[in-house]
């Protein structure tokens, strides 16, 4: 849709994506000293870009595993003990819990997106705007409010006056996604890179800035993590290397 396509204007196709990672790799791989088994908490919305850039990562010897779920289920998990080396969640709010509790070193912002409306291939119910939302002829699914995708969205329909009754809340956003590429909803609100990530299963509807609003992604390193170097390498590599090449060619905005 010609409103949407704005929110992806300058974005290469998935082969340049990759084209641009492996250019990028050489210099801005980890070094051959980061090693060893890596195990990274993440937030829902990063499932596509971290895995992207894992085979580069992974190169030099680490081996990661990653756990993507919302990001309050993720501070759950380090709070009641999980192992971890470094977390990753969707809004500086949810990452400050674990920095109070004296879990994680200090953080870094290394990515941004915002939000837009998502809707069935063509939309056929004819959504252009938030506005729409609150209509009664359709399903609308929303993160919960726990959720940062789900918070951030509260903002907007606040900020735009509207009032919508979900027909359910989700604990993550790409489940909130799932939604509506399964029929389940007529819409939903998500991050702009998880429209782009589902690609023709969706159409998005664009948010006016003036409307939206921006979710900042913390990046740390778990204190009572077993290799520091390996955490330490990749939360480099999501502020200026592979993880922050990937994050660009899906549509995230940089840190600063």
């Amino acid at each position: 849709m010609a409103r949407f396509s704005r929110l992806t204007r300058g974005v290469g196709t998935a082969l340049a994506l990759v084209s641009v990672i492996a250019a990028c790799s050489t210099a801005a791989q980890p070094s051959g000293k980061a090693s060893g088994a890596l195990t990274v908490l993440a937030a829902a919305s990063l499932t596509e870009s971290f895995n992207d850039a894992k085979p580069i990562l992974e190169r030099d010897g680490l081996s990661i595993t990653y756990s993507f779920a919302g990001s309050q289920s993720l501070v759950t998990q380090l709070q009641q003990g999980a192992p971890a080396d470094v977390i990753a969640t969707a809004d500086q709010s949810t990452m400050q819990k674990l920095v109070d509790a004296g879990l994680v070193d200090p953080p870094t912002v290394f990515a941004r997106s915002s939000l837009a409306i998502v809707v069935a291939p063509g939309n056929p119910k004819g959504v252009k705007s938030l506005a729409d939302l609150a209509r009664s002829d359709l399903a609308v699914v929303l993160a919960d409010p726990s959720v940062p995708a789900g918070k951030l969205a509260q903002q907007v329909l606040d900020k735009a006056g509207v009032k919508v009754v979900p027909k359910s809340l989700e604990l993550d956003v790409k489940s909130t996604l799932t939604k509506v590429t399964s029929g389940e909803a007529d819409a939903a609100i998500v991050y702009v890179t998880d429209v782009r990530a589902a690609g023709a299963k969706v159409a998005g509807v664009t948010i006016p800035d003036e409307q939206n609003a921006v979710a900042s992604y913390p990046i740390a390193v778990v204190k009572a993590t077993g290799n520091r170097t390996g955490a330490e390498a990749f939360v480099n590599s999501a502020r200026h290397g592979p993880v922050q090449d990937a994050l660009m060619g899906r549509g995230f905005g940089p840190p600063s």
